[in-house]
């Protein structure tokens, strides 16, 4: 297996929760209400895998394998694009559980912030997969020899490998201060 063909197939499983995103948005549509454990759900999920596991092998170790390489200007571009949008992704969970929150709490208003949070995500997610899996992981290939691409797969297990750690760790920190 390649690098990217990892980081591709992390894209599937991102896919498939963005589809249950749209779902849920669908229900606000329609219902005007969402199932509050689902968006906390969600979010854990955007915030653990999507972000901090996928994006933070993309940006810790793809992306920084390539900051040494003679990358063509587009491709810079791209890839300076790419982690620019993972900051936005960020941005628009965070306001998700913000708004979950305030729902939660009976503020009903707060159920627009939770729509327009999931259609950002859900409109963004697809695109943002379809540039990195169908431009920038198709011509970032050419960057790499196969030993590079051997040592970012073992860089990527022992990342992966930490996640649990860090998960759990986060989940004690945040019971101890509430």
């Amino acid at each position: 297996m390649k690098s990217y063909e990892l980081l591709m197939d992390e894209h599937r499983l991102i896919d498939r929760m963005i589809a249950l995103c749209a779902k849920a948005l669908k229900q606000i549509e329609t219902a005007n209400a969402v199932d509050p454990f689902f968006v906390d759900t969600a979010f854990d999920f955007i915030c653990m895998y999507a972000d901090r596991t996928h994006h933070g092998k993309e940006e810790a170790i793809y992306f920084r394998a390539l900051e040494d390489k003679d990358l063509s200007p587009e491709d810079r571009r791209i890839m300076n694009e790419l982690v620019h949008e993972h900051v936005l992704a960020r941005k628009s969970t965070s306001a998700l559980i913000e708004a979950n929150a305030r729902y939660r709490s009976g503020d009903k208003t707060a159920l627009n912030i939770i729509a327009s949070s999931l259609r950002t995500l859900v409109t963004f997610y697809p695109k943002h997969i379809e540039k990195e899996d169908k431009v920038f992981f198709v011509a970032a290939r050419a960057y790499f020899s196969d030993e590079e691409d051997n040592a970012m797969l073992e860089a990527f297990q022992e990342f992966d490998r930490q996640m649990i750690h860090e998960k759990y760790r986060l989940v004690v920190e945040h019971l101890e201060n509430n």
